[in-house]
């Protein structure tokens, strides 16, 4: 990949304004959507669920990156190719046999993402690195929008460079929590493909320029 992704997150969208903002990601030079679902068992907070996705999907003229953050992921790989996902990303965490859950994923026509929280060593997926396209690195806890960001990403997004360029693997790394524009060009420079922003696009007083400037961050 050459040119570096900004996927904006609809966590830290004004939900009473949701297709308002939905056009502001479709106008903008952000490439990706990005949707959390959490189901308050995996972590500890609800956000939305199929109905919202749907809405959403009617909308986006951009590529629809789901994150599921949510037990037994495996229930519902068909629902959300179903709703328009494009990239599916499960957590590691979640997954008790996370080869056979890539596989489903990838037969029902999605790009197959892992998601790893701020714990988990990116050894776990040595086994696996080839079957991946996307690895998002939790920058912070999973559960919440607006948590600082956690230095050691640093090392962990080295770490999975090395392990993709060792194995020969296509796989793309996503950060996801706390990204700014302090950190937006020091992730790239050690590997990331995929910049998450939520709230520093949404909260922000110009979101298509907030998003035009991170673009040109990590792409400068």
């Amino acid at each position: 990949m050459t040119s570096k992704l900004i996927a904006p997150s609809i966590l830290a969208a004004d939900f009473a304004n949701l297709q308002r903002d939905i056009e502001m990601v479709n106008t903008s030079e952000a490439d990706w959507f990005h949707i959390d679902i959490m189901d308050g068992v995996f972590v500890p907070n609800i956000s939305f669920g199929m109905p919202v996705l749907q809405a959403i999907a009617k909308h986006a003229k951009k590529t629809i990156d789901v994150h599921l953050m949510i037990v037994d992921p495996d229930r519902y790989i068909k629902t959300f190719a179903d709703l328009g996902s494009d990239v599916l990303t499960v957590h590691y965490e979640a997954c008790t046999h996370l080869h056979r859950t890539l596989q489903a994923i990838k037969s029902e026509g999605m790009k197959a993402g892992v998601a790893l929280n701020p714990h988990t060593n990116v050894n776990v997926l040595e086994d696996t690195i080839n079957d991946i396209d996307l690895v998002c690195i939790m920058s912070v806890n999973p559960g919440f929008g607006g948590q600082s960001f956690i230095e050691n990403t640093y090392n962990k997004v080295s770490q999975l460079k090395e392990l993709i360029t060792r194995k020969g693997a296509s796989t793309i790394i996503e950060i996801d929590g706390g990204v700014t524009n302090k950190n937006a060009k020091a992730l790239v420079d050690v590997g990331a493909d995929v910049l998450v922003a939520g709230s520093y696009v949404f909260k922000s007083n110009n979101q298509t320029e907030t998003v035009k400037g991170l673009k040109a961050l990590a792409n400068s």
